[in-house]
């Protein structure tokens, strides 16, 4: 294979307990308790270059939120080998708080964003509490400035940041929320950031409850299954099993590898 990256998943704070109808948006009545959350950036590795995709939160914005923080991001990386001042490109899936804080902390990269997430983000939507809760007025405005200095590079549907990593709009649970399939030697892995928070989004076909366009969201999971090819290569946005099924790859932060195949198999789910 041409272009064989390496893929990463950086856990970096959680939330719990939660109930079923905070985690799908018609819960199954026999369930009584639901799955942890858990937030992960993720960082693509290879041909001589490191991609990261989303930026998560701090420490304010998780007090704000009542989330645990186990650490920064930033830090995150650091202690993973990365340096943010190193990094040249961030994908932004989408703007909400948990991808899209920290964007003064990466000085040296470029961003890249859906032209329709930006004008979600700050159009008439966000006159609604519901619409805008998700979102931060700081991360918006930092990214609007970022726009005014020439740091970002907007897409419409597909697009590519480096040869095999492409970027795919699916909207749903925000106007502009876009995919990532990634070339690996294991075939091409999807970044599914929030098309699907859980595994159990996608299986039960049932959304997570923050959602934008539900039409939107319901075909975004074609699109996702197309684009891998294999249920065992869509990576969800938030789920803990995402650390019980891929290999650790750190001893210093919770850094799991998506390249390698996982020790549970989503073949034959509904």
């Amino acid at each position: 294979m041409g272009n064989a990256y390496e893929i990463y998943a950086l856990r970096y704070a959680t939330m719990s307990p939660r109930t079923p109808h905070l985690n799908y948006l018609v819960p199954d009545p026999h369930e009584t308790t639901g799955a942890d959350l858990d937030y992960f950036v993720w960082l693509i590795r290879g041909g001589g270059r490191e991609i990261l995709v989303d930026t998560g939160f701090n420490a304010a914005e998780a007090q704000l939120r009542n989330r645990k923080l186990t650490l920064n991001p930033v830090e995150a990386l650091a202690r993973f080998g990365v340096r943010a001042d190193d990094l040249k490109d961030v994908v932004v899936t989408h703007l909400h708080y948990d991808h899209a804080g920290n964007l003064d902390l990466f000085p040296n990269a470029r961003f890249h964003l859906q032209d329709r997430e930006m004008s979600f983000a700050t159009g008439r939507c966000m006159c609604f509490g519901a619409l805008r809760h998700p979102f931060s007025v700081e991360h918006v405005t930092l990214m609007v400035r970022h726009v005014f200095s020439e740091r970002v590079t907007f897409h419409s549907g597909d697009g590519e940041v480096a040869p095999g990593v492409t970027l795919h709009r699916v909207g749903g649970h925000s106007d502009g929320l876009q995919v990532v399939r990634v070339e690996t030697a294991r075939g091409p892995v999807v970044l599914a950031s929030d098309a699907a928070h859980y595994y159990g989004n996608l299986h039960r076909r049932s959304p997570f409850p923050i959602v934008y366009n539900i039409g939107d969201m319901c075909v975004g999971w074609e699109t996702v299954e197309r684009l891998a090819g294999h249920p065992d290569r869509i990576i969800p946005g938030h789920d803990p099993v995402v650390s019980e099924i891929y290999p650790r790859a750190s001893d210093k932060v919770d850094a799991f590898a998506l390249h390698l195949p996982p020790s549970r198999s989503f073949a034959g789910k509904p």
